[in-house]
């Protein structure tokens, strides 16, 4: 039977002390037990579990990875009660159209947890340089993840006190460093039924994050030569180390004739063997950005040709291995302007002088250039977006179904991600703080849209022009 749409807004307390002190303990567990790309077997289990105890139905192995899941609580009603409701909030009597292209008519939020971590950023939670050469959260996806779930867990809570339609689901989402898990997630279909997808990264700001993050291909460049004995027989050796150089030495070159947000960065991947002999092999890695896919495919291609051209210089082959490759964010304003008008009504994070010292030692002792300003609160919306030099397979996402990010201080200002100082900061207070105001703030962004979902109609509409 049908329930009715209660459109009563609870009193806003905050989010449950359980929550909280759940995420917590989580984050630091995951902080604990930093796994690599497609390993995080401990990290996934421990966010799909604290779902799980929640009411969310976890299904494992989305998209073929094994620390993939999709975590699901659903509140259906049938569809002419949820536009009476829809009417109600407008003030109209007038039958509405069919929202479309959303699918079901039932809002679905998708929230993308992360949780794997980076190599040799192992970093004790203290002030100083202390790493262990292990694995470490220096991009802070132990809060990432952690904060996704406790936004779901937020959310809920509002959509069952009010009665509420819609399903939230929590994907969780391996290998987003190595930039695979969501491209072959969207590849695959995994999104196409959502109605919102949401998410955050922790930063050392807060504010909506209004970025294009960059479009990328990641390629690898290996070269097949003949080995000989470098010294006696020179002239039946053709150096695949020779034509990696030459490559290296055109694409330097072609950096002059591209476009100003264009990098192509390169290192070695493979050099083996001693120097008395003409290497047979050699291989490079690539990653080829810039703010428009259009003009990453085209410097990409200008690039495989300099591969092509060392290779006939050197009298050797090349094979072009395409690694992973994204397209740049879509950004969405209608989403943007909604969660920005919520992050105003949440106070930012404040902080003890035990964490004030703290970030104060750890400036100093990484040579952060923020003049003593640590914190701050939230930024304005920008009012246009703003290009980043830096990429994220959420960006694949945002061309299937509308996409919001935050950004929540985790870190002091100045601090740069995959840098110890951001992993000292992830697995203490301060970066818990800002995981806490993460979540409430994307809980409050999607509880807006699953009570308002004209709001989600006008979202798609500017996806789609």
């Amino acid at each position: 039977m049908c329930r009715r749409v209660k459109t009563v807004k609870k009193e806003e307390d905050g989010m449950r002390e359980d929550i909280i002190k759940k995420m917590e303990e989580t984050s630091d567990y995951i902080f604990r037990n930093p796994e690599l790309s497609l390993k995080e077997y401990k990290s996934s289990r421990a966010l799909a579990d604290f779902l799980g105890a929640e009411g969310f139905t976890v299904r494992w192995g989305i998209a073929g990875f094994e620390t993939a899941f999709a975590a699901e609580w659903s509140n259906g009603h049938c569809k002419d009660e949820l536009e009476e409701s829809v009417q109600a909030v407008n003030g109209s009597t007038e039958p509405i159209e069919p929202i479309e292209p959303i699918k079901p008519i039932e809002p679905v939020i998708g929230f993308l947890a992360e949780y794997d971590s980076l190599p040799g950023l192992g970093q004790e939670c203290v002030s100083r340089q202390q790493q262990d050469g292990g694995p470490g959260h220096g991009c802070g996806h132990n809060l990432l993840g952690t904060a996704c779930a406790g936004a779901a867990c937020e959310l809920k809570d509002r959509m069952e006190t009010e009665n509420l339609p819609g399903t939230i689901r929590v994907y969780g989402c391996p290998a987003e460093e190595i930039v695979v898990g969501k491209i072959r997630m969207n590849e695959q279909g995994v999104f196409d039924d959502l109605s919102v997808a949401v998410t955050w990264h922790p930063f050392d700001r807060n504010r909506v994050s209004y970025d294009i993050w960059q479009a990328q291909d990641i390629k690898n460049y290996k070269f097949y030569g003949t080995a000989a004995h470098a010294s006696k027989h020179p002239e039946a050796g053709r150096s695949a180390l020779d034509a990696a150089e030459l490559m290296n030495v055109g694409v330097n070159y072609l950096r002059e004739h591209v476009t100003d947000d264009v990098r192509m960065h390169y290192t070695y991947t493979n050099t083996d063997g001693p120097a008395n002999i003409v290497p047979a092999y050699a291989s490079t890695n690539y990653f080829i950005r810039s703010n428009q896919w259009e003009r990453t495919e085209d410097a990409s291609e200008r690039v495989d040709n300099c591969a092509r051209g060392a290779a006939l210089m050197t009298g050797t082959k090349v094979e072009i291995e395409r690694v992973t490759c994204n397209k740049e964010m879509k950004v969405n304003r209608t989403l943007a302007e909604i969660f920005y008008e919520e992050m105003t009504k949440i106070p930012a994070p404040s902080y003890t002088e035990e964490e004030l010292k703290f970030a104060k030692e750890i400036s100093e002792a990484a040579g952060f250039d923020n003049k003593g300003e640590y914190f701050t609160g939230l930024e304005p919306l920008e009012d246009e977006p703003v290009p980043l030099s830096i990429g994220t397979d959420v960006s694949d996402v945002s061309h299937t179904v509308p996409t919001i990010m935050l950004s929540a201080a985790a870190m002091c200002k100045g601090t740069p991600l995959h840098h110890w100082a951001a992993t000292a900061q992830a697995g203490m207070s301060i970066g818990r703080k800002g995981m806490e105001y993460a979540a409430e703030c994307m809980a409050a962004g999607a509880y807006r849209l699953v009570r308002e979902p004209e709001l989600i109609r006008k979202a798609w509409q500017e996806m789609d022009r």
